[in-house]
């Protein structure tokens, strides 16, 4: 069992934890993530490691209410556990001194593209990040990332924050003007993600994305993190999380991530009904105790 030594919102529906966990905190490197399951008959969950503490044997992640089992996690509160955290998972990022490198985060992909823009500028890097979000109550980290980056662009689908539009749009702003770009990490929403790829294959500026597909076990085995790049499948639990985004086929990418959404569909209504149950229940007995306090007094 592992324990939630801290956990609080940061935006609207996205919860940040901090969870105990010596040995991955120990071992964790930028890029690489972890496995939960929340109970014995739970699905297990891939969650970027947002960033370790090492001395303190604390692991932190970011977690964006989506399906049944996010928002389960995101009931959770100080002191309650988790029942399995495996990692750390999954390739490191590549660090080294590259010149001017953009980081790109859509969404909660900002957590996932953070820890990584903190190691490339810590070596040496001129770190030029973008963040987008839908909207003003969806943009997170914002501080932490302006912390780590020479230069921080934002933006929100709808301009109710920052700037109107989309990551690339700051993007290709970048290379209209002229800036010279050396590498490009993307993390988010795969349509993001193939955007971005689709800006800068034109450019031949290289980028890396990483791919948060379907995943079950977290080691090969089962094959459902299944990714093609180029013409050959290869798995981003252990060939990834990361890869050449001019690679990547996002085509199967989508219809392969799509395969289930019915059944998450159905698993989160299924959801819905025990939690409005529940609430019900316990109306109705905080009702009883009210008319029986009432009547005693």
């Amino acid at each position: 069992m592992f324990k939630i030594v801290q956990a609080a919102f940061i935006a609207h529906g996205i919860k940040r934890f901090a969870i105990e966990a010596p040995r991955i905190a120990r071992k964790h490197k930028p890029g690489q993530f972890v496995i939960l399951r929340l109970y014995e008959q739970g699905e297990r969950i891939p969650l970027t490691i947002e960033r370790s503490e090492p001395e303190r044997g604390i692991i932190h992640i970011v977690v964006q209410s989506a399906g049944k089992t996010t928002h389960l996690l995101n009931s959770f509160e100080t002191g309650d556990r988790i029942l399995d955290v495996v990692g750390p998972l999954g390739k490191p990022s590549e660090i080294a001194n590259f010149g001017t490198v953009v980081v790109m985060g859509g969404g909660v992909g900002t957590a996932m593209a953070y820890p990584t823009a903190a190691a490339l500028k810590k070596a040496g890097n001129r770190v030029i990040s973008i963040v987008g979000a839908r909207n003003k109550d969806l943009v997170i980290l914002e501080h932490e990332m302006a912390a780590v980056s020479d230069t921080l662009l934002l933006t929100t689908d709808d301009g109710s924050y920052a700037d109107k539009g989309f990551v690339t749009d700051k993007l290709r702003q970048l290379i209209d003007n002229g800036t010279r770009i050396d590498l490009v990490l993307a993390v988010g929403p795969i349509p993001m993600m193939k955007a971005v790829a689709d800006v800068t294959r034109k450019e031949r500026i290289r980028t890396i994305v990483s791919l948060n597909p379907i995943m079950i076990d977290g080691t090969g085995m089962c094959g459902g993190c299944r990714v093609l790049i180029d013409s050959k499948s290869e798995f981003a639990c252990v060939d990834g999380p990361e890869f050449d985004a001019h690679r990547v086929n996002f085509e199967v990418l989508v219809q392969r991530n799509a395969m289930y959404r019915e059944a998450e569909r159905k698993s989160m209504e299924e959801f819905r009904r025990e939690v409005d149950s529940k609430l019900t229940s316990v109306r109705q007995e905080l009702d009883q105790l009210s008319a029986t306090s009432g009547g005693q007094r």
